[in-house]
């Protein structure tokens, strides 16, 4: 199988001794490519430089996530806008509405959001998008840009049926976690999955978070990593009644297109 994980937070400090093992053990386990997940004004240029290292296999995103939504000042958004005149930024964003931890006041987190909103409609790029706790905020802000956007991907979903329909009946896509392995938080996800076609489906780590809880043996720091993408590619699989390594082939196409990467 030959994946890409759509969501990899490579620049976490959980991987500074040993970031080219990691990578490596990736690539041994079929993960042939990765969006490093850009998502506050320290760690959106540290993700461009490291897709900058490593062209062709590292791709990256840059945003400022609801977390860190007090930091979207005027010259952070003019940090974002130069980071994505390069052309290793494919997406814009991690980006969206956060109402479960409410790190930043809910005002402040729309604010950013509809500013990255402006960035992608002004530069085309697809959308990496989070929302947790927040639907209906959600939906209406991205309803005011409506027509204005390229793609965008609800990335590490772990909402319900009805959320997930919404999405899908604005033709967004899907990122799948290993949140479908947890038996207490992610039991839901395994009677919805079915539903999402083929070509809005994308699969992703979001290392170094979310182990699959299913793995075994688990690592003892309980670490994600990238290489267990193909574990959450085979539990979505038989969640789907489909082949692994029609999932996997699916999922990279879609993955390709979506982010526009060239051939692997």
């Amino acid at each position: 199988m030959q994946l890409i994980d759509i969501g990899v937070n490579l620049t976490h400090d959980s991987f500074d001794h040993d970031r080219d093992q990691v990578m490596q053990r990736a690539r041994d386990a079929g993960v042939a490519g990765m969006i490093v997940t850009g998502a506050c004004r320290e760690h959106s240029p540290r993700a461009l430089e490291l897709a900058r290292a490593h062209p062709g296999v590292l791709w990256a995103t840059a945003g400022v996530h609801p977390h860190h939504a007090t930091q979207y000042t005027a010259e952070c958004d003019a940090e974002i806008r130069a980071l994505h005149a390069h052309p290793e930024v494919v997406a814009v964003g991690e980006t969206g509405l956060d109402y479960f931890r409410d790190f930043s006041p809910r005002p402040a987190q729309r604010r950013a959001f509809e500013r990255q909103l402006e960035i992608a409609a002004e530069n085309g790029k697809p959308l990496f998008l989070h929302q947790r706790d927040a639907h209906a905020d959600f939906m209406a802000v991205m309803r005011q840009f409506e027509g204005r956007l390229g793609p965008a991907v609800v990335h590490c979903f772990t909402g319900t049926r009805e959320e997930l329909f919404d999405y899908l009946d604005q033709d967004w896509h899907i990122g799948i976690t290993g949140w479908l392995c947890d038996e207490r938080r992610g039991a839901h996800l395994r009677e919805i999955v079915h539903n999402i076609p083929a070509n809005r489906l994308m699969v992703e780590t979001d290392s170094p978070y979310l182990l699959p809880r299913t793995l075994q043996p688990r690592p003892k720091d309980r670490r994600n990593e990238p290489m267990y993408l193909p574990h959450i590619v085979q539990e979505l699989a038989r969640d789907r009644g489909e082949a692994a390594a029609a999932v996997a082939a699916a999922t990279t196409a879609t993955a390709r297109a979506f982010f526009r990467l060239p051939e692997g």
